[in-house]
C-alpha cells in the first residue's frame, strides 16, 4: 500500500511524533501514563483532577439527563450556558459580551483553540507567534493549519519572555498570537507589560490574539486579568476557557470562546464541521456552575495553592530546585541537582527510583528549543492531599 499523505502527517510532525525512521510516536503522555499503569506509580505527569467538582453542577447535569437534555443543541450552544458565560465575562472581568453573537460553546477549549487557528490562518506564509514552552497542541494544530508556528522562549525560573524577543518574533507575516494564561506547563502568570506587549504588537501587525485561560480561576497571588479587558485590545481578542479545571469535570468538554461578532462567526464556521455541537446535558450544569457563589470560585484557587505548596515542598526535600506556580495545575521542577542531564530519560527512570510519574518539560518545547528545558521536570499538584503527601514521601528516595 502507497504512503498515505494528509494533514495527519503535518499535525504529528507538529507535535513531534514522526520518528527518524518515518513512524508515528506515542506521545510522551501515553508514555508516562502507561508506565504508571505498569508499576504502581503515582501519576503526576497528566493534570486531570482525581476528585469530583462541586455536587450542584453534578446533580444539574443528571437533572438534564432526566428532564430529556439529550439530543442535540443549538448551534452556537443552550441559551442559558450563553448567557451564563457572557454574565461570568462581565460578573468576573467587566467585559461586556452580547451571548446571541459573541460567545460560542465548544467541545473543550482545544476544540475552541483549533477552530479558531483554522478560520484565521490563510495558507503557509502564515505565522502564529506562541511562547516556549507551550501546551503541546498547540503546534500540532498549527501544523494542521499549514502556518508557521514561532516560539518566543521563556526563561527558568520565572519563566516570563524577553519583551525585546517577543517583538523579533512579530513580521509582516504574523496572524495570531497564541497566549495561554496562567501558562501550561510553567504555571507563570504573564506580567502586565507582558501583556501591554502583545496588545500593542497585535495593533501594529494587524494581528489576532487568541487567549487560552482554562485557569482563570486558579490564579494565586492576585485575580487574573484577561488580556480582552486591556485598552485596544477587545477588538482583536478571543479569548477561549472552559467548565473542566474551574469544575473538575475535564471529561464533559464543555468549553467557550468570545469575542468580536465577526471574529465569532469565522470561528462558528469551522466549528460546525468538527463537532458541530456536544455535551447537551452537560452544557446546563456547568452554567450552574459559572453561578456558583464567589466563595465558591476564592475556595479552588486557595484549595489548589495549598496543593502546589505540599507538592514543592516535597520535591525541594527531594533535591529539586523549584520554580513557584501563580496559577494552574502544575509546578516546573529542576532534575539537574540530583544528576540529571536529560529530563525525559530521567522521567523514564523516575517510576523505578521513587513510584512517581512526572512529564519532561522538553515534551512542550519545539525541536530547537528542547536544550533550553533539558532537566526541567513538570509535576501536576490537581490531585488529593493523601496523593501528594504519599508522592511527596516516595520522592525522598530520591536523596539516597
Amino acid at each position: 500500500m502507497r504512503d498515505i499523505p494528509g494533514a495527519w502527517r503535518r499535525t504529528a510532525a507538529g507535535a513531534g511524533l514522526i520518528g527518524a525512521d518515518g513512524s508515528i510516536r506515542p506521545t510522551i503522555f501515553a508514555e508516562m501514563s502507561a508506565l504508571a499503569a505498569k508499576t504502581g506509580a503515582i501519576n503526576l505527569g497528566q493534570g486531570f483532577p482525581d476528585e469530583d467538582g462541586p455536587g450542584e453542577v453534578l446533580e444539574a447535569a443528571r437533572a438534564a439527563i432526566s428532564a430529556g437534555v439529550n439530543q442535540y443543541p443549538p448551534g452556537r450552544g443552550l441559551p442559558d450556558l450563553l448567557t451564563a458565560i457572557a454574565e461570568h465575562q462581565q460578573r468576573f472581568y467587566g467585559l461586556i459580551v452580547d451571548p446571541g453573537s459573541e460567545v460560542l460553546v465548544t467541545a473543550g477549549a482545544t476544540e475552541a483553540l483549533a477552530a479558531a487557528l483554522l478560520a484565521l490562518v490563510d495558507d503557509e506564509d502564515d505565522e502564529v507567534v506562541v511562547f516556549e514552552p507551550y501546551y503541546d497542541s498547540y503546534a500540532a494544530i498549527v501544523a494542521l493549519s499549514g502556518a508557521r508556528l514561532v516560539t518566543v522562549p521563556l526563561s527558568w525560573p520565572e519563566f516570563q519572555p524577553d519583551l525585546d524577543e517577543l517583538r523579533a518574533a512579530f513580521t509582516e507575516r504574523t496572524r495570531v498570537i497564541l497566549v495561554n494564561d496562567p501558562h501550561n506547563p510553567t504555571g507563570a502568570v504573564f506580567a502586565p507589560e507582558v501583556q501591554a506587549e502583545v496588545v500593542r504588537l497585535a495593533h501594529l501587525h494587524d494581528a489576532v490574539i487568541i487567549t487560552d485561560e482554562v485557569y482563570e480561576h486558579l490564579a494565586f497571588d492576585a485575580p487574573h486579568v484577561p488580556i480582552a479587558t486591556l485598552p485596544g485590545a477587545y477588538e482583536r481578542t478571543l479569548t477561549i476557557s472552559s467548565g473542566g479545571k474551574t469544575f473538575s469535570t475535564t471529561g464533559w468538554k464543555i468549553g467557550w470562546i468570545t469575542g468580536p461578532a465577526p471574529l465569532i462567526d469565522a470561528v462558528l464556521a469551522v466549528k460546525q464541521f468538527l463537532t458541530y455541537v456536544n455535551g447537551a446535558p452537560f452544557q446546563p450544569a456547568i452554567a450552574v456552575g459559572l453561578r456558583l457563589s464567589d466563595e465558591f470560585f476564592r475556595s479552588i484557587a486557595d484549595t489548589l495553592r495549598a496543593k502546589r505548596d505540599i507538592l514543592g515542598a516535597g520535591l525541594r526535600a527531594a533535591g529539586f530546585e523549584t520554580s513557584v506556580s501563580s496559577g494552574g495545575y502544575f509546578t516546573v521542577a529542576d532534575a539537574g541537582p540530583l544528576g540529571a542531564s536529560d529530563a525525559a530519560d530521567f522521567c523514564r527512570e523516575l517510576p523505578h527510583r521513587a513510584g512517581v510519574v512526572a512529564i519532561p518539560l522538553t515534551a512542550f518545547a519545539s525541536t530547537s528549543g528542547r536544550d533550553r528545558y533539558a532537566t526541567l521536570v513538570r509535576f501536576a499538584a490537581c490531585k488529593k492531599v493523601g496523593v501528594l503527601e504519599d508522592a511527596a514521601s516516595r520522592l525522598a528516595a530520591l536523596r539516597g
